[in-house]
């Protein structure tokens, strides 16, 4: 049993709401507590923390002394509830960050008219040069290091090292006499 009263409270910890309408529909002490619909209604979509606290510790005897404790923790809950709401729909994209919204929109301010220039002779105009490129510089090296020392894999007359499985390129002279003449 205390299983089941820790998995309700945790329940309706999360979901008040969904507690006060399994309880309107199955529970007799509803009709004890509440009598009509309309109350409770406000309750289960304004304030549904406080209509949980209030809906269990009424008793026929009314509403008396450590009770007002549950009852305001209720309405502290809910508080807090709304707070959290207003905060976050303030974080979304395009929602009106507090500013008051004006009461009528102001006309649109007239355009400025400028004089209009002087019109100039495009030939008279010498022709305007175009803009020197930066020059390039090396990249810097930074004091206390040398450039890189490596070979390259090419060698001194950019040819590629001959090796075991490397075939060198037959040159035309080298060629075997018949091949690359057309007779």
């Amino acid at each position: 049993m205390l299983l089941f009263g820790c998995l309700l409270a945790f329940t309706a910890a999360l979901f008040p709401r969904l507690v006060l309408i399994a309880a309107w529909l199955f529970s007799e002490r509803w009709e004890v507590v509440w009598g009509d619909w309309f109350g409770p209604l406000l309750g289960i979509i304004f304030v549904p923390y406080t209509t949980i606290f209030y809906m269990l510790v009424w008793s026929p005897t009314g509403i008396q002394g450590f009770d007002w404790v549950w009852l305001g923790l209720g309405l502290f809950l809910d508080l807090l509830k709304w707070s959290q709401i207003i905060n976050t729909r303030k974080g979304v994209p395009g929602y009106p960050k507090g500013e008051k919204a004006p009461a009528a929109v102001p006309p649109p301010p007239e355009p400025v008219s400028t004089p209009p220039l002087p019109e100039q002779n495009a030939a008279s105009q010498p022709p305007a040069e175009p803009a020197a490129a930066p020059p390039v510089s090396e990249p810097d090296i930074p004091p206390g290091m040398a450039e890189p020392d490596f070979e390259s894999p090419v060698g001194p007359d950019l040819e590629p090292p001959a090796g075991p499985d490397v075939v060198p390129p037959v040159e035309p002279e080298d060629a075997p006499p018949g091949e690359g003449e057309e007779s």
